[in-house]
């Protein structure tokens, strides 16, 4: 193979390596390609890293905003966790990465895009379905599955060739990191018996001594203000991310059943989007109509899916989200949260200039509206059909306990 590829490159050992490989093995020029999107690290220094291990061209794109606005939207729109826990961090960077590998395919002459994830992992599928939606003539080099190094290899490959890599021996978590949150993978983390070393949090490192109160303003289903305060969505999240986690929250330890078949353990930190998606939840507790709230909590999982499993570049994520933001023109005003020390997170509050909560409805002081004398008519109506069963069917079943007979 000859040519140019544009490597997705994340500084990181696997496409550090990557990089020397694809040149040495396959007579490749490779572009690395570092999109920010949120990730803790100097830009410049991966910049000239990925030169050092060979790369002809490398360059950086700040995406934060669009990842925010594009991706953190909608998802939070959708309240969506996968396997009801996972708030998708990783999966929702990797399409935004994409967008922008084939940008800087098309602006280098690149016939290739290439990634630097496993056999085995659920990133290969994200990058490679989310390429061949928006670029199908564009082919994949996928390095780390062809090369079958193992981790201790590809670090002996890096010190071979003197290739700038910022991992050791002593510690190799593979961590993955956004504005949404963090993923922590490898190491003893890959047995689900041991806890977690409490030295692969960053995010979620108690400090506060006493519990925190803030309140989270919306708009249509937007976050847009921190205690009052309006300020862009990426400060926010990552204000609303340092205060949670100043309590311990936003912790994930599961075992996740990933695309490709198999079962493996993650460890997340994600406090600003589980404190965000719980703070949204409650609002349109407030806000969505019943039969209107019902059906998005049907399809809040599919949309969880779709976007692991690398499906956001497809039609039915697309509608799906069209659904979901049509959901959100209601979803406005503010929710008190409060972090208590040890990782406890509650909603202590919601009011809306737009909410269906009545009080006159809902109380039973005197200020009670409520038409009572229309709940006789209503309960016969809707239990009507039951009754006509009983009568005719059921005859001699109600009184068996469970409702079955002998």
């Amino acid at each position: 193979m000859a040519g140019r590829v544009v490597l997705a490159y994340s500084g990181g050992l696997d496409t550090s390596v990557a990089v020397h490989w694809m040149g040495a093995e396959l007579g490749l020029e490779v572009i690395a390609v570092a999109v920010d999107v949120g990730q803790e690290g100097d830009f410049e220094s991966i910049r000239q890293r990925a030169l050092a291990a060979g790369a002809v061209e490398a360059v950086v794109v700040d995406a934060k905003d669009e990842f925010a606005s594009d991706f953190i939207v909608p998802t939070l729109a959708a309240n969506a966790l996968y396997e009801g826990r996972y708030p998708l961090v990783s999966s929702l960077s990797r399409p935004v990465i994409v967008r922008h590998l084939v940008t800087e395919a098309r602006r280098h002459g690149a016939s290739a895009v290439a990634h630097g994830c496993t056999g085995k992992g659920n990133d290969q599928v994200r990058f490679e379905v989310g390429t061949r939606a928006l670029a199908p003539d564009l082919e994949i080099v996928a390095p780390v599955r062809v090369w079958g190094m193992t981790r201790e290899e590809t670090i002996g490959y890096a010190e071979k060739h003197d290739l700038p890599i910022t991992i050791s021996r002593d510690r190799i978590y593979s961590i993955d990191e956004n504005l949404w949150g963090k993923a922590i993978e490898c190491g003893i983390l890959e047995d689900p018996w041991e806890a977690p070393p409490e030295d692969v949090f960053s995010l979620t490192v108690p400090t506060a001594t006493a519990p925190l109160e803030f309140v989270i303003g919306f708009e249509a289903g937007v976050p847009v203000s921190l205690d009052g305060t309006r300020i862009g969505l990426v400060d926010l999240i990552a204000q609303v991310g340092a205060l949670a986690g100043s309590t311990g929250f936003g912790r994930v330890d599961m075992v996740e059943g990933r695309r490709v078949g198999i079962k493996s353990r993650e460890v997340y930190e994600c406090p600003a989007a589980l404190a965000l998606i719980a703070a949204h939840a409650d609002l349109e507790g407030l806000t969505l109509e019943r039969d209107l709230a019902h059906e998005k909590l049907r399809l809040e999982p599919r949309f969880a899916e779709l976007a692991y499993d690398g499906m956001w570049f497809s039609p039915l994520r697309e509608a799906l989200s069209a659904f979901m933001a049509s959901t959100q023109r209601h979803v406005t005003g503010e929710v008190r949260l409060r972090c208590s020390p040890g990782g406890g997170l509650e909603v202590v509050g919601r009011r809306s200039p737009e909410g269906l909560y009545d009080y006159g409805l809902a109380t039973y002081d005197a200020a009670d509206s409520f038409r009572h004398e229309d709940a006789e008519g209503f309960v016969r109506v809707f239990g009507l059909g039951v009754q006509t069963w009983a009568a005719k069917q059921g005859i001699g079943r109600a009184s068996i306990p469970g409702g079955g007979s002998e």
